[in-house]
């Protein structure tokens, strides 16, 4: 009796002693593709919202939160860029507003503002620039469709400047532009393109007497050369290029006038003296 009094109590001890067996932790939350779905679709709804509530800082970053997620729908992400480019453009970021709605147009072929966006004073001109030319870029592309043929160097020095011009970086445009005319531009279009560009990037950088120069120089090559309604719109040249407008046009019908005046001259010089006339003989 008593050894099975000291065995319970040995194994009341050796229970006593066992460590507690831990509850098992809780599984961590499952992150699906329909939760970041759901999730960017919030932080999307969000960031416009607080756009509209002026609150351009933190509309920026729900903005930016939704498109990193990567599951919002074209016409979502198309529409999360449109509301970045006008902000960047508000704030005065004009590369960076371009680079947005560029965006938005390459993740949606249709992409379109509402008559009442396209009509903003601000980044209205911007938008339409940036249509414009990715639909001549788009012609172009179909254009060489078939009939691939090498990049002449002063080609592919007007496109590097036309990168640089994109990127904001307008003195490094303006040499590389200039170099392309230099190498020799064999059409007058791609000509046309450099010099208008220099333009562009000299009134950019406010340097208006050599921008307007350099926009009368085109009506040398182009006499009926004109920029777009967008183009023309823009504030950083749009007195600027009026002004160059006129000076040319005025220098090309002068020298009209002086080649219409000298043709005449010289057609005069050249016809006969008229007959003189006969004298009747006195009887």
């Amino acid at each position: 009796m008593r050894y099975l009094a000291l065995a319970l109590a040995l194994l009341a001890a050796a229970c006593a002693q066992a460590p507690t067996q831990a509850p098992p932790a809780p599984a961590a939350p499952q992150i699906t593709e329909d939760t970041l779905r759901t999730r960017a679709t919030e932080q999307l709804a969000q960031g416009q919202r607080q756009y509209e509530a002026g609150e351009f800082d933190a509309a920026f970053k729900s903005l930016s939160a939704a498109l990193d997620h990567g599951m919002l729908s074209k016409t979502d992400q198309a529409r999360a860029r449109k509301y970045l480019a006008f902000i960047h453009c508000l704030a005065g970021r004009e590369v960076l507003c371009r680079d947005e709605f560029r965006k938005a147009f390459e993740i949606q072929t249709d992409f379109s503002l509402s008559p009442a966006e396209d009509g903003h004073p601000i980044w209205g001109p911007v938008y339409r620039n940036v249509r414009t030319q990715l639909i001549a870029e788009r012609e172009a592309a179909e254009t060489r469709k078939g009939s691939f043929k090498p990049v002449a160097r002063s080609e592919q020095v007007l496109q590097d400047g036309m990168i640089k011009y994109d990127s904001g970086d307008y003195v490094n445009a303006v040499k590389l532009l200039e170099s392309a005319l230099k190498e020799g531009l064999s059409e007058k279009a791609l000509q046309v393109r450099a010099m208008k560009h220099i333009a562009f990037s000299l009134c950019l950088q406010e340097k208006y007497r050599d921008c307007r120069a350099e926009f009368v120089k085109i009506y040398d090559v182009d006499p009926d050369f004109d920029l777009t309604p967008a183009e023309a719109g823009h504030p950083s040249w749009t007195k600027t290029f009026a002004a160059a407008k006129a000076q040319a046009k005025k220098a090309l019908a002068d020298k009209a006038a002086q080649e219409a005046k000298a043709k005449s001259a010289k057609e005069k010089a050249a016809s006969p003296p008229p007959a003189a006339a006969s004298i009747p003989k006195k009887n």
